[in-house]
């Protein structure tokens, strides 16, 4: 699909009110194109006031606007990154990735009261987010087309990147933020922030580099540390601090906690692309690094090695699904079903201390489904444990060990330890 054949016709256009926002709404209302510009608030740091990104897109040619009201929404889908333990590659928590998720989620049944058949959006063709607006909207609404223009061939011809949008907008005076001097890009919402691009690209480039917008770098916080105490009832963070709270108003909360003490800010990852290549981002994510930290500690308290093994795999594959844009499919709907028989006995209170970026554990409290415990710890409260019991166990074990000798699969002159 490409702007010549969109002439006359209406779109949605998914719109940060950025710099592609503004050059995308712009050069398609030239050709003919009627855009209309859907903004998600998803509680994002860096943009606060949504009149303004209103009147912003309203000046680059859009023929309406519609702000949607997602804040609930992505917190509610960052209770579920938490319980899932869903971080990409390490520590990233998907942020950006179930954010695009949430939005077409969003999008949909507004563009279906407006009759609006074709979503549109300002992602590349060399990332991620464009499998996640396809992939979405497919799952969500088959009937709804989704049209990139950066997959458009007659976009292309006119932008090849950055420093062309910049000029173009310029020429045409449309207000923008954006600079040839901007040292990389941001995305942002409620639940963090996703550094990458310009300087960032380059290995030479450390994560300190960035300018936080959710809290301080670990060596800039405080030299003292702070307690924080979560409560969290079948899954869901319900207190903390002993104020009783809900999924915004927690994630907010520890975001502002986290954030102070540098908590998951300038985490550095060169992640695998779904599309095939890597990339170097830096990651801000204080609330989902701490309350996901203390629902970590509850894990460890509740789960036997057999479910642990289990719930890390579901884990691992979630992850992946969220960040290749596979949230809504039947696989992440049986992940779902697993991961909410965890969630019904994660309940209990955490005890952290935050300091220079680090959660430390400091106590556990009030966790009935602990299998640890002072009182059961030497097995005195569940059956008497003799030692000498212990012998036949380990009798059954060395016949598997000997019969690996005696096969020649293990050789004593190829140890390296010892």
């Amino acid at each position: 699909m490409n702007a010549s054949q969109l002439k006359g016709r209406t779109i949605a256009f998914a719109a940060s009110g950025g710099l592609d926002s503004c050059t995308i709404t712009r050069w398609l209302s030239e050709q003919g194109v009627r855009v209309v510009c859907f903004s998600a608030d998803l509680a994002q740091p860096d943009e606060v006031d949504f009149d303004e990104i209103r009147q912003r897109m309203l000046a680059c040619g859009a023929v309406d606007f519609v702000r949607m009201d997602l804040r609930e929404a992505i917190a509610e889908a960052g209770i579920e990154l938490i319980q899932t333990q869903a971080t990409y590659e390490g520590r990233y928590w998907n942020t950006t990735g179930i954010a695009r998720h949430v939005l077409v989620a969003g999008m949909i049944p507004l563009m279906r009261q407006r009759g609006l058949k074709i979503l549109s959006h300002g992602a590349t063709g060399r990332g991620n987010d464009q499998v996640r607006f396809q992939l979405c909207t497919n799952m969500l609404a088959p009937e709804i087309e989704v049209y990139a223009p950066w997959r458009d061939s007659e976009f292309l011809a006119r932008f090849r990147g950055r420093s062309e949008m910049i000029d173009y907008c310029l020429s045409h005076r449309l207000p923008i933020k954006a600079t040839k001097d901007s040292p990389y890009s941001t995305d942002a919402n409620l639940l963090g922030l996703t550094h990458e691009a310009g300087r960032l690209e380059s290995l030479d480039t450390p994560p300190g580099f960035i300018t936080p917008g959710m809290g301080v770098h670990p060596e800039q916080a405080p030299d003292t540390s702070e307690r924080v105490t979560i409560r969290f009832e079948k899954g869901r963070p319900v207190a903390i601090n002993g104020e009783p709270t809900d999924a915004f108003r927690a994630l907010s909360k520890a975001n502002q906690l986290g954030g102070r003490h540098g908590v998951g800010i300038g985490y550095h990852l060169v992640e695998n692309r779904f599309v095939g290549i890597k990339s170097r981002g830096v990651y801000e994510a204080p609330g989902m690094e701490l309350l996901g930290s203390c629902y970590g500690y509850l894990l460890q308290l509740i789960l036997d090695r057999r479910a642990r093994e289990v719930f890390d795999h579901l884990s691992v594959v979630m992850a992946k699904q969220i960040y290749q844009g596979y949230g809504f499919d039947f696989a992440s709907r049986m992940i779902r079903e697993a991961i909410h028989q965890v969630t019904e006995l994660v309940t209990g209170t955490i005890t952290v201390s935050l300091y220079k970026g680090r959660v430390i554990f400091d106590s556990a409290a009030e966790v009935p489904h602990s299998l640890y415990s002072e009182a059961n710890a030497s097995m005195e409260a569940i059956g008497v444990f003799d030692h000498a019991d212990s012998e036949g166990f380990v009798r059954v074990l060395q016949v598997s060990a000997r019969a690996l000798a005696a096969a020649e699969q293990v050789k004593a002159s190829a140890v390296r330890w010892g």
